[in-house]
């Protein structure tokens, strides 16, 4: 049970640094610059490790019995900058 928590805090934490970085460095490099190269790379990166995060945290609420608001929270985290770490620090940390 322990090795799911400390994967989830993991992907919650690349899948997080994933989408800080595909929103405020490859997205203006693509419109400010004309250079979607990073966008397709940092995309698609971003995009498994966000289905390792959700894949993860399903498994981890169904093996700790978390809450379901609880779990929906941290999920909907995924969708906002910085929302990760929130999750991290609120949910994941203290368990």
């Amino acid at each position: 049970m322990r090795k799911s928590l400390f994967l989830l805090r993991c992907f919650a934490l690349l899948e997080g640094f994933s989408l800080l970085i595909l929103l405020f460095v490859a997205m203006p490099l693509k419109y400010y610059f004309n250079d979607p190269s990073l966008v397709k790379t940092i995309g698609m990166a971003h995009g498994l490790l966000f289905i390792l995060y959700s894949f993860t945290l399903l498994l981890t609420h169904l093996q700790l019995s978390w809450k379901l608001t609880n779990t929906l929270v941290a999920f909907a985290a995924s969708f906002v900058p910085f929302g990760t770490f929130y999750a991290d620090s609120k949910f994941f940390r203290n368990r």
